[in-house]
């Protein structure tokens, strides 16, 4: 599978991350992207041909195999990686149609007009889709992490399991290839999954102390000018008084 596009995905937003966003970034690409492609691939395999029972049974090695793995681990991270990267091109797209606004805008009312201060600054309709980004991309990581303990029923590749479906005739035992390998990396990847998921609830948390604190910011900075215009036009009924006295 070709990871450049996802490298040059990742890289793009960056530069539109909070500080929290660019750790992510960092544990996305380094910790998971980079073992999944150069370790876990090679690790995993043809799982099926390296998953032995002892029967000759027609079939039963199959349903065995079937029952203990319903979908490849490395199928299934894949589709992770994929998922949990996709909010980050949404906010890609979304800073490319501003700045394609700000062109137009600029080209029908001239260079020296700005629609945004800052095409790629967290306002209005960009902070929505980054908040929500961040929502979805949580949302992800848990509900993987839950289906790897939810259908595999030998989620942590003990060396020997036992399988009586049918057609086997009996109990019979199956062996799965390098258990003790691909327990390392069944864990190594939920414990990376469960950091990006504390590091993006740590970013959310991060973007909604901050929106409060402008909103406070400008609240107080609105009261203020509404004191001090009121102050003003106190003054100048006052002066208009002492004028219309003096007459």
């Amino acid at each position: 599978m070709n990871w450049a596009f996802l490298q040059g995905l990742l890289s793009g937003v960056n530069k539109y991350s909070t500080a929290f966003g660019r750790i992510w970034l960092s544990v996305v690409f380094i910790f998971r992207v980079l073992v999944f492609v150069v370790a876990a691939e090679k690790v995993w395999g043809d799982e099926q041909k390296d998953f032995a029972c002892n029967t000759a049974q027609p079939g039963c090695h199959n349903v065995c195999y079937d029952h203990f793995f319903p979908v490849s681990h490395v199928r299934l991270w894949a589709l992770q990686l994929i998922f949990v990267t996709v909010p980050s091109l949404l906010v890609v797209l979304h800073v490319g149609y501003r700045e394609e606004r700000e062109r137009k805008y600029r080209l029908k009312h001239g260079a020296d007009c700005r629609l945004y201060i800052d095409t790629g600054k967290k306002r209005g309709g960009l902070w929505w889709t980054y908040f929500l980004s961040l929502i979805f991309k949580a949302l992800v990581d848990v509900v993987f992490v839950y289906l790897l303990y939810y259908l595999y029923e030998a989620s942590y590749f003990p060396a020997l399991v036992k399988c009586s479906e049918d057609p086997c005739p009996n109990m019979v035992d199956c062996f799965i290839a390098r258990p003790t390998e691909k327990r390392i990396f069944t864990i190594f990847m939920v414990v990376t999954s469960l950091a990006c998921v504390l590091l993006t609830l740590c970013e959310i948390v991060y973007l909604l102390v901050k929106r409060c604190r402008e909103c406070c910011t400008s609240i107080r900075h609105g009261r203020k000018l509404a004191m001090a215009t009121s102050l003003v036009n106190g003054k100048d009924s006052t002066t208009m008084l002492e004028v219309n006295t003096l007459k």
